[in-house]
């Protein structure tokens, strides 16, 4: 799964990192060490007037158009790559809204004693350390209660490459620069890239973090330095 993940650039070098256009000037994006679910994050799509690929804010958990509430967010965060084709809340945008969403780093949790409950916090990313887009499908929602429309993100997960398996059985998808562009479309809607929906081939590195960083109030850049503390993992 991916529950939280680290972004640290700036708009600017986004776009820079995926070739974007005009940037907009309705908001400000500090750094986010420690991004959750239900918070608004920058995605990239393609915009349906002009083609081209723009940065947009969504908020984390996908809520399908037909909804009646948005508590389904709370499930919604990751779509399994195996299953997105058919679940309803995620086959529709699969065909017709997809996104990239930008990150530095993702974080995940390895169970080291799974009867009491022991894990360690792992931050995960390239190995170059440049910028990466996790795979995603966005909605749009209208709350019945005001008419307000709401845009939402999930991010696609798979199964774990050679560098996760010790750590998780799932990992994001991690699209290659390559499949940028097919991803975003457009495509035929009965044949989306699902074929692109495999664990990562990109040069990843990870290392152990602070288990403070499952604290969704700390939100420091201290969240993702390497951690030397003892641990029974199996990288250590």
């Amino acid at each position: 799964m991916c529950g939280r993940y680290v972004r640290r650039s700036d708009k600017q070098r986004i776009a820079e990192a995926f070739h974007l256009g005009r940037l907009p000037d309705d908001f400000v994006l500090p750094p986010d060490y420690n991004v959750a679910p239900k918070t608004f994050q920058p995605v990239i799509r393609r915009n349906a007037d002009t083609g081209e690929r723009e940065l947009t804010l969504m908020r984390w958990g996908l809520i399908p158009f037909y909804s009646k509430d948005d508590k389904i967010a709370y499930k919604t965060t990751n779509a399994r790559a195996e299953s997105v084709t058919t679940m309803p809340a995620f086959r529709e945008a699969l065909k017709r809204r997809r996104c990239l969403v930008p990150a530095d780093l993702f974080y995940e949790w390895q169970a080291l004693d799974p009867a009491r409950k022991k894990t360690q916090p792992w931050a995960i990313g390239r190995k170059d350390g440049e910028l990466f887009a996790m795979a995603g499908l966005w909605e749009m929602w209208k709350d019945k209660t005001d008419g307000k429309p709401l845009e939402t993100f999930t991010i696609i997960t798979t199964d774990p490459n050679e560098l996760m398996e010790p750590l998780h059985d799932r990992m994001p998808v991690i699209l290659p620069r390559a499949a940028y562009e097919r991803w975003l479309g457009p495509a035929d809607p009965s044949r989306p890239p699902i074929d692109l929906l495999r664990p990562s081939s990109e040069e990843l590195v990870a290392w152990k973090v602070r288990k403070e960083v499952g604290n969704v109030r700390n939100v420091g850049p201290e969240l993702c330095r390497e951690w030397s503390g003892p641990s029974d993992s199996l990288f250590a």
